[in-house]
């Protein structure tokens, strides 16, 4: 294994591949989220890939859905992975330029986990590191991207520099990424971002896992329902 001058070792990351295929059917979005767990991997990074649509994931809002009526609820498994991992690497296909509807069902399971906190009393995924990949042959990488690094932010990952990355082919029916015609794996501003993303991701990654996370003052949701209010005050307005 090559040695890493920066030391990634003891870092690990899940790639959350959202396609809409059930293996073994190829998956485009599976084939360049390929290029960053390489990149990882070669790293010393520990990498796991969980295909969701091979799993029992009901839709809503609550931790465990059984407990709203569904008779198998794989996710809470699932979530023991995600949660152990300093990184998250969403991919989605693009359909009629948004996200697939596996991507939007994911994101909404992530929510229903964000209540919990950690041991500092901050929100869960408070000190992990989120980043996207995204596939089609249709316009869409900047909007699909946009929508699920917001989403991430807003339930506490951090979000390094270029942390997405993206192919498409030309719009219209046409090639695949995978597809020996496309190009798509020697497509040089392609490879360039989802190198730089990967790097950003552990680069972030290994500085807070490094300094043991984010510092808890002022931002622990435990110690704001104990009362703790900081520096906040509201101001007197004349």
């Amino acid at each position: 294994m090559k040695e890493s001058v920066n030391n990634f070792q003891g870092l690990k990351a899940v790639f959350l591949n959202c396609t809409l295929k059930k293996s073994p059917r190829q998956s485009h979005t599976k084939g360049l989220m390929d290029v960053s767990i390489e990149i990882m991997q070669t790293e010393g990074v520990e990498v796991e890939v969980i295909r969701a649509v091979d799993h029992e994931i009901p839709y809503g809002v609550q931790p465990d859905m059984t407990e709203q009526g569904f008779d198998l609820d794989e996710w809470p498994s699932l979530f023991k992975t995600i949660i152990d991992a300093d990184i998250l690497v969403i991919g989605t296909p693009i359909w009629l330029g948004e996200r697939s509807s596996v991507c939007s069902k994911v994101i909404e399971r992530l929510y229903a986990m964000s209540a919990q906190k950690n041991e500092k009393g901050q929100y869960i995924y408070y000190g992990k590191v989120g980043g996207i990949i995204v596939t089609g042959n249709e316009d869409g990488v900047k909007n699909c991207a946009k929508s699920i690094q917001y989403a991430l932010q807003h339930i506490g990952y951090t979000i390094p520099p270029q942390a997405d990355a993206g192919w498409i082919g030309a719009i219209g029916p046409g090639p695949s990424y995978l597809d020996e015609e496309s190009g798509g794996h020697k497509n040089e501003f392609t490879n360039k971002n989802t190198t730089f993303m990967t790097y950003n991701l552990m680069h972030l990654a290994k500085m807070l896992k490094d300094n043991g996370g984010f510092p808890a003052y002022g931002n622990s949701g435990k110690a704001w329902e104990e009362g703790k209010r900081w520096a906040f005050n509201i101001p007197e307005y004349r």
